[in-house]
């Protein structure tokens, strides 16, 4: 996504665009039921007669945004219901494929990334939802990435990005400067270097930073931030600086090694929730979690803020620019078998996740959706515990997010060929050259990459 209309420009296309789609009676069958949508004078479809449309979810105890998408849409459409049906959340996509093959799955259905979108959308699973996708405001991030043979078969309504957690009290102690929205990666390692060195002198075991065991954590920024990179050609070439810089940083001791993080199963939230690293680069999921756990005690209180990753060189830094992250969208599809008679009001509810009134329905318990303007970043940052110093406002709100997963069918094997070469390098089992000249033959042979 890249923030570059102006608010109320962008807002005001948003409302031109919704009040077209809504006049076509939310793109349907083309049928009239008496389920159907009528239209009122301002344009907005109302359903007359009360339908209840079945979505797909998982671990609703521990991820409200269904159930918030559910009850906005509903307080929207008094007489429209969402009623979510949970799916484990390790094997979701295993058992919503059979569902959907067998004919029972839920009239609505997440992508939980984009790679398995492909399964989905090459099976004939998704129903054509173009009339949704060209009714969204143009802000929306990363809409074309559903779009097959110039059709859109989902709609996405959250777009996190990585970003750049930092304690403030962490580097007040080791006396380093804050982030500003200008640091390149070099930066990233002389702060590391300096925090390493002044927190040790305060008498602070802290390390400077964490990066987590994930293998995104490096091949997921290289092919975000390095133009040109695309981990379909084969050619991984552009990772060796960033695993270059990784070693180098767990070789000084500015952040724990990743053998030890894995063998203790360490998670991210406890090694910078509990002030064991000053910094680390995670997505935008966590600033609600960190939020909430130092509310109830499971975290430190400490002061904290977000930056911007560090960027692959100066042309994207400084807060006239918009910094590049990466990071999936998540989307919603309709289901191809849904009954014709519920058709305009699953659009209907993809239009509303979408759109700025699910945005904001989001963005109200933390949840960073694929629509920002000034109105959703209100709504966001009134949270309690959420940082609100402006650089924290801008790392959120203004990024160009790279899609980790590009959508094809040879990204899912490709990405384990990649998370076989991460252990290996990170781990010191294999050379950097090595293991990306492994990593090359292997995608040439196994996922026809190139």
């Amino acid at each position: 996504m890249k923030r570059t209309i102006p608010a109320a420009i962008a807002m005001a296309a948003a409302a031109t665009l919704v009040l077209t789609a809504c006049g076509s009676g939310g793109g349907g069958t083309g049928e009239t039921s008496g389920t159907g949508p009528s239209t009122s004078a301002s344009a907005e479809p109302t359903f007359d007669t009360p339908i209840t449309l079945t979505m797909a979810a998982w671990s609703l105890a521990s991820t409200p945004e269904f159930q918030a998408l559910a009850d906005g849409f509903h307080t929207k459409y008094p007489n429209l219901t969402i009623k979510l049906v949970e799916y484990d959340a390790a094997n979701y996509d295993t058992q919503l494929t059979a569902d959907l093959a067998a004919g029972t799955a839920p009239d609505i259905f997440v992508h939980k990334s984009l790679k398995t979108f492909p399964t989905y959308q090459s099976a004939g699973m998704a129903l054509d939802v173009s009339d949704v996708a060209a009714s969204l405001d143009p802000a929306t991030a990363n809409v074309d990435k559903y779009t097959v043979d110039g059709k859109t078969w989902a709609v996405p309504y959250r777009q996190d990005a990585w970003l750049l957690f930092y304690n403030k009290d962490l580097f007040d102690k080791a006396k380093v400067t804050y982030p500003d929205g200008s640091w390149t990666w070099d930066d990233y390692v002389t702060a590391a270097e300096s925090l390493q060195k002044g927190l040790k002198a305060a008498g602070s075991d802290a390390y400077a930073a964490y990066q987590h065991v994930w293998p995104t954590s490096d091949w997921g920024l290289a092919a975000g931030q390095t133009p040109g990179a695309d981990i379909l050609s084969g050619d991984f070439q552009f990772l060796k600086p960033y695993y270059e810089r990784s070693l180098k940083l767990q070789s000084e001791g500015a952040q724990i090694d990743f053998g030890t993080a894995t063998t203790n199963s360490l998670t991210y939230q406890a090694q910078f929730g509990t002030q064991k690293a000053a910094m680390m680069n995670i997505g935008s999921w966590y600033i609600a979690a960190l939020a909430t756990q130092q509310a109830k005690g499971d975290a430190d209180t400490f002061n904290w803020g977000v930056a911007p990753v560090p960027q692959y060189d100066t042309s994207t830094t400084k807060l006239d620019k918009v910094p590049v992250s990466f990071a999936d969208p998540t989307g919603l599809s309709i289901n191809a078998k849904v009954d014709k008679d519920k058709v305009d009001a699953a659009k209907a509810f993809l239009t509303f996740a979408a759109g700025e009134d699910g945005a904001k329905a989001v963005a109200g318990i933390g949840i960073t959706p694929a629509l920002i303007n000034d109105a959703v970043s209100d709504v966001f940052f009134s949270a309690k515990g959420v940082p609100t110093d402006d650089l924290s406002k801008f790392a959120w709100s203004t990024r160009d997010v790279h899609v980790e997963n590009p959508v094809d069918t040879r990204t899912a094997a490709i990405v384990n060929i990649l998370s076989d070469m991460h252990s290996a390098i990170m781990s010191g089992s294999s050379s950097v050259d090595d293991a990306i000249s492994q990593a090359q033959d292997r995608a040439k042979s196994e996922a026809n990459a190139g």
